[in-house]
């Protein structure tokens, strides 16, 4: 008789069932009676890492990288209870927990993303955890376990669909459109704003060349004036001076024409100069919009055509499955139709081989009867013939009186003279009332005395002589 004092670690709890406990106890030390058994049961939680595969409401197929930390509620009496029970016979890393766990989170994840779209999945990522956790969390209460942290990864195509390859794809190549528009953009305004400001640099230099070119004739017609008032006696030179002002102001207009006319085609250059630059740059934008349409279209389409092509080969695939059925279904059937005409010819087969049989057995026995007449009748021949003392034609003329061959032979000859005129003879032998003899001798003497022209009607009509243990009848003398 042993009894033991046990205690659990700092992350463990005893767990002891048997005498004196009506169902289980949980504690973290106490004695160990005979008839008692204790388990110790590990609280600390585990990480299970699954790679879940669910498909969304468009049947789009995806796989969810998730890592749980789950372990036992220490708080709760209950939930411990639940969970000794179901780790009595188990470690916690046992395949039994692992497989349970990871069909509570498969089972669960799968319904929940059949219910929603895969745009649904991948914008509401955060949504989709939490839920996934909430009813996770409500199967696992039933076993005592609690989730203490759940990690959904960044959700990851399986081969052969390859969604959200294509999706960043379409995002990368929006991204980097929407870079090379605003690159195009902020040159453009750079390139503008440059010629802007040089052809207003060259505008300006102009204007003020001009200014100070104006200037200083002014100046200058202004001291030859004073020149003139001083020279005013000497009219010659001043009319010279005059015509040299006149002269210099035509230059001066010719200048300020030219003047004006470069400064006005500069800024005409300069205008359109900016205008070219504005259609390329138009052009670029407009020729970087058709590439990013064109390339959303194709990201479209290579979508439609991918779900339009599964559908097609789901399709496909039922269709083949029904007529691979069908013809299965077909071939079984006629199948059955064979084995049945090979049974009904099998027994038509069998009863004409007892039809053959049982004529070839009635004719076999026919002929075996025939064989034991002629015996039976070979045996009755022979029979007569030692009767007989061997005299062949006393027993054929035995066979043939007893077989009534004399008596058709007359019949015959009846049937033949009938209609005719024979010569007949009527004869008697002698009053048959006499007395004497008794009335079968009578008779007797009757057939005796109706022998002989019985044998001679007979010799007369056939040319048959009686035979030789007969009387023969006297032939007549001709004279």
């Amino acid at each position: 008789m042993v009894i033991m004092y046990k205690v659990a670690q700092a992350s463990e709890y005893l767990v002891i069932t048997g005498g004196w406990i009506k169902d289980m106890k949980l504690t973290r030390k106490s004695w160990v009676f005979p008839g008692q058994r204790c388990t110790r049961i590990d609280l600390s939680p585990v990480n299970y890492t699954f790679q879940v595969q669910a498909m969304s409401a468009e049947k789009l197929p995806f796989i969810l990288p998730a890592v749980f930390t789950i372990g036992p509620r220490a708080d709760d009496p209950d939930s411990l209870l639940k969970y000794a029970k179901l780790m009595s016979s188990h470690s916690t890393t046992s395949n039994h927990v692992t497989e349970l766990v990871e069909g509570v989170i498969e089972g669960e994840t799968r319904v929940l993303a059949a219910s929603m779209t895969m745009e649904d999945i991948f914008k509401g990522t955060k949504q989709f955890k939490q839920e996934v956790f909430d009813k996770v969390q409500l199967e696992l209460n039933q076993f005592g376990l609690l989730i203490y942290n759940a990690n959904v990864k960044q959700l990851v195509d399986v081969q052969g669909h390859e969604y959200f390859s294509y999706l960043g794809q379409k995002v990368q190549m929006e991204a980097a459109n929407q870079a090379r528009i605003d690159v195009a953009e902020a040159k453009m305004k750079g390139e503008v704003g440059a010629k802007l400001r040089d052809g207003q640099t060259k505008q300006n230099a102009a204007k003020i060349d001009a200014e100070t070119k104006i200037v200083s004739t002014q100046r200058q017609g202004e001291g030859k004036k004073q020149e003139f008032k001083v020279e005013t006696e000497v009219k010659i030179y001043q009319n010279q001076q005059e015509a040299m002002a006149a002269e210099a102001n035509a230059q001066l207009a010719m200048k300020k024409a030219g003047w004006a006319k470069e400064a006005e085609v500069a800024e005409v250059e300069s205008k359109k100069a900016v205008a070219i630059r504005e259609a390329e740059l138009q052009r670029e934008v407009e020729r970087m919009n058709a590439l990013t349409t064109t390339e959303k279209l194709k990201a479209d389409l290579l979508t439609k055509a991918t779900v339009e092509y599964e559908t097609k080969a789901q399709e496909a695939n039922s269709a083949f499955y029904a007529k691979q059925k069908a013809a299965e279904a077909y071939l079984y059937q006629k199948q059955k139709e064979a084995e049945a005409v090979k049974a009904a010819a099998e027994a038509e087969l069998y009863q004409r081989k007892q039809k053959v049989e049982g004529d070839l057995y009635a004719k076999k026995k026919e002929a075996e009867g025939l064989v034991a007449m002629a015996e039976a009748q070979g045996t009755y021949v022979r029979a007569v013939l030692s009767s007989f003392g061997g005299n062949y034609s006393a027993m054929r003329d035995y066979l043939m009186i007893n077989g009534g061959l004399f008596q058709d032979l007359a019949k015959s000859n009846a049937e033949a003279v009938r209609g005719l005129q024979p010569n007949l003879s009527i004869w008697t032998n002698g009053d048959s009332a006499g007395g004497g003899g008794s009335d079968a001798m009578k008779e007797v003497g009757g057939i005796y005395k109706m022998l002989p022209p019985l044998l001679k009607t007979v010799q007369e009509q056939t040319g048959m002589l009686p035979p030789s243990w007969m009387p023969q009848i006297p032939t007549e003398s001709k004279n």
